[in-house]
């Protein structure tokens, strides 16, 4: 009976961990929408990361000692190149899409990224499964139409390439992190990539000429910029580091299908972004076309290979 009792305990953890991560995430894409309303998305962006990273820090800090940074170079150096890749790369250039589209087509632009991690698999010569490579092809036929269509009529060109190569960055910083020497513990990789993504961030948003100026940003862009420091970046973080080492893959790894379904209804609910029938149906195409990689991938490999946990969005943006 206690064995019984402790299931059901684990499993009703493992569920409010993965809704939380499915909520989470899939609210970013509106959190960065609302922060950028009068916040500069690069330095925004900053903001956001060098909180978050300093808070784990310090948490890390204080529950483990100065142990938990004892790196080599190398992977203090991996860590960095993965942080510009998935955070400068990949969110910074999230948010400056989402100056150009709403934040529902960016989520399901940005849906595309196990896709492009099955290319960098194929480019590596690995072996997909059939059914992964169907899948990708069904999910790149639906980026295709989006790209193309625009999803809606007042999404731009620049807006859109601007997330396709966002999606390109976020994948290839999550596929180096599988082979670089990275610190083990996900915790310090993350805090060092927080940093050194939020330090780059700043330094291209002020030679790109943004600047933040106080007096003009709204309270909502303020709360949503705490938002996304606290509940973004560090509960759906967190949740999500318990998750992997507590749950199987193939259900973990449902996150990437069900964070731009969450991400698009919020948009339509609160800030009345248009979804139109060509969204809808090209969205439901990659999702379709993840949702056959994603479970495919997790039977292959019922335990995950190191990877780096996504922090934003994507997944967590």
């Amino acid at each position: 009976m206690g064995f019984d009792d402790a299931d059901r305990r684990k499993g009703a953890l493992i569920w409010g961990a993965l809704i939380t991560v499915y909520i989470v995430w899939g609210s970013t894409y509106l959190g960065i929408r609302i922060m950028i309303e009068s916040m500069p998305p690069l330095i925004s962006g900053a903001m956001r990361f060098l909180a978050a990273g300093l808070v784990l820090g310090l948490v890390l800090l204080l529950r483990r000692g100065p142990a938990a940074f004892r790196v080599t170079g190398k992977q203090v150096a991996s860590a960095a190149l993965v942080g510009v890749l998935l955070l400068t790369g990949g969110n910074g250039m999230v948010a400056v899409a989402e100056q150009h589209i709403s934040s529902g087509l960016a989520a399901l632009l940005v849906a595309s990224v196990p896709l492009w991690l099955v290319i960098f698999r194929i480019a590596a010569r690995d072996r997909p499964r059939l059914l992964t490579l169907t899948g990708v092809l069904v999910g790149f036929a639906g980026v295709a139409a989006l790209s193309l269509t625009g999803g809606t009529g007042d999404s731009s060109t620049t807006g859109i390439v601007t997330i396709l190569l966002a999606s390109v960055s976020w994948s290839l910083g999550s596929w180096l992190s599988g082979k670089l020497p990275m610190p083990e513990n996900p915790f310090t990789a993350s805090t060092i990539e927080m940093l050194v993504g939020g330090v780059t961030m700043t330094a291209i948003g002020l030679a790109a000429g943004e600047r933040l100026i106080v007096e003009d940003v709204t309270t909502r862009s303020w709360l949503a910029l705490a938002y996304m420091i606290l509940v973004g970046s560090l509960i759906g973080f967190t949740s999500y580091i318990w998750l992997l080492g507590n749950a199987p893959i193939s259900l973990v790894s449902t996150y990437a299908y069900v964070n731009p379904v969450v991400a698009v209804i919020l948009g339509a609910l609160i800030v009345n972004e248009q979804v139109t029938a060509q969204m809808a149906a090209a969205g439901l195409i990659i999702v379709i076309g993840v949702a056959l990689v994603v479970s495919t991938e997790g039977r292959r490999r019922p335990a995950p290979d190191r990877q780096e946990p996504a922090l934003a969005r994507t997944g967590d943006t």
